[in-house]
């Protein structure tokens, strides 16, 4: 789980304009660094199912903001991609 200083940091580097908390590229940022650190969580404690459903509902969300970011704005989608380093399917 995120602490309030790191998840304003991201937010602070994602954000679109100066007030902007939920714009799809802060939310997938946030989720980018929650699905880091529930990934390294399950190395560790393998059996934590109830983690890992966290994680799938956490990686398709995310999935589900960059479908909606491609059709809305091809180039913030190929900027937050690049800057997130996500693996992207065609």
């Amino acid at each position: 789980m995120l602490t309030p200083k790191e998840k304003n940091a991201i937010i602070k580097k994602f954000q679109t304009h100066k007030d902007d908390t939920g714009s799809p590229e802060v939310q997938m940022a946030i989720l980018t660094k929650e699905i880091e650190q529930v990934s390294e969580h399950l190395k560790v404690h393998r059996k934590d199912n109830h983690s890992r459903r966290g994680l799938l509902k956490m990686v398709g969300n995310r999935r589900r903001l960059l479908r909606y970011l491609k059709s809305e704005d091809q180039k913030r989608y190929e900027k937050i991609v690049d800057k997130l380093k996500l693996k992207v399917s065609e």
